[in-house]
């Protein structure tokens, strides 16, 4: 039976057997999606400082402010409900997404319960599409989808190379 790629440690390559490539031609199979989580991450600590540093983005109203901007999409949300819970405390849940968006992306660069942070991730990706970028049409000109689409195999994979994650113990132990 077949066994392919594994990596330990920090992204060592070991084969398994089987049909699968091996040397160079494996290397696509195994650090394939780290391009991917390094933009996400990267993108999503950006998102999360630039919240964070905003003057007036968490105020209730005013020029900038998540309050303001949530009033403004309510209408055309997919789920009118998450716009009203975030209304009743729009300093609350702006500041809630900022940290959120800074945790998923240092848990997604540094490989830190990889697959949890992808899945937070995807959740904030998530309740952005269905209230912020709802409206956008066609549909694909709002990038939450994207993004939410963006998250789904690292949710799926994790982080199982350059990252924190492969050096856990028990993560070695099911590679080798």
């Amino acid at each position: 039976m077949a066994q392919g790629f594994r990596t330990t440690g920090l992204g060592t390559v070991h084969d398994g057997g089987g049909d699968r490539p091996r040397g160079l031609r494996g290397i696509p199979a195994v650090y394939g999606l780290l391009p991917l989580r390094v933009f996400l991450g990267v993108t999503f600590v950006y998102a999360g400082i630039d919240k964070l540093t905003t003057h007036g983005f968490f105020d209730s109203s005013g020029p900038g402010s998540i309050g303001d901007m949530m009033r403004g999409v309510r209408d055309s949300a997919a789920v009118p409900a998450l716009v009203d819970l975030a209304l009743k405390s729009p300093g609350g849940f702006g500041l809630a997404i900022a940290l959120g968006e800074l945790a998923v992306g240092i848990g997604t660069l540094l490989g830190i319960l990889g697959r949890v942070a992808a899945a937070g991730g995807a959740l904030i990706s998530l309740s952005l599409w269905l209230t912020v970028s709802w409206q956008s049409t066609p549909y694909y000109y709002g990038n939450d989808l994207a993004y939410l689409m963006a998250w789904l195999p690292l949710v799926v994979v994790g982080a199982p190379v350059l990252s924190f994650d492969s050096l856990l113990p028990g993560r070695r132990r099911r590679a080798a």
